[in-house]
């Protein structure tokens, strides 16, 4: 697992230090306000993808990560990212709007996505989940954690996420927002599509939770008719 250096989210403005008694010696807990991003890929290990084919798909969702945070308006240099094989973990800073994730990340995302699968096999195409949530993240010399991080893979894992991205559907993103999220930043915004998303109970390992769904697919192509000959 790799990880971007030591990032924005914990600047010296937004972070907090405490001296904590680990045994052996002491240790300093960092910890800071983050939105929480995290992201994999569906169907990443299928036997009809071969190393060279992760590779790309690899590439082609960084790429496109990186592409629709700048467009949202969240600079992709300014985050955290912790990468987790078939996926990735995004610490945004908490000087950064929280809206812009909901209003602008996702519609930005499946436009990134879509680039990447018309012009790869579908082998190389990506269909992505997103879960969405904030809270309070601890960082020490080996990466994050806590409790606001599991809480959100917790979120991604769930079963009611994997089954959301169905075989037959064109959907290439589906979203998941944790309660918290879903209350206090989608429903108050109207650029969210918050009646997009549906409710649904989350059960995944001690995490029983409500969170929020949404399916969205690739832009419809109005192909122009040729005007009649005269």
């Amino acid at each position: 697992m790799t990880s971007s250096p030591t990032p924005e989210p914990f600047g010296p403005n937004a972070r907090n230090e405490l001296l904590v008694d680990v045994g052996d010696e002491p240790l300093t807990l960092t910890t800071a306000h983050c939105t929480i991003v995290a992201a994999d890929i569906e169907g990443f290990g299928q036997h009809n993808r071969n190393n060279i084919n992760q590779v790309r798909i690899r590439h082609g969702m960084y790429k496109a990560m990186r592409t629709a945070f700048d467009a949202a308006g969240i600079p992709w240099a300014s985050c955290r990212h912790e990468d987790r094989g078939d996926g990735v973990l995004v610490l945004v800073p908490a000087d950064v709007r929280k809206t812009l994730l909901a209003d602008h990340l996702p519609n930005a995302l499946v436009e990134a996505l879509t680039r990447h699968n018309r012009i790869h096999p579908p082998r190389e195409r990506i269909r992505l989940r997103l879960a969405l949530n904030a809270g309070e993240v601890n960082y020490d010399l080996y990466g994050v954690t806590g409790s606001a991080i599991n809480h959100t893979f917790r979120l991604l894992d769930a079963d009611v996420t994997r089954s959301a991205l169905k075989k037959n559907s064109s959907a290439v993103l589906a979203v998941i927002g944790s309660a918290w999220f879903f209350d206090e930043v989608i429903r108050h915004s109207e650029l969210s599509h918050a009646k997009a998303y549906r409710p649904t109970e989350v059960s995944n390992k001690e995490t029983t939770t409500q969170a929020w769904v949404r399916l969205l697919r690739p832009p419809v192509v109005r192909r122009l008719h040729a005007p009649p000959k005269l």
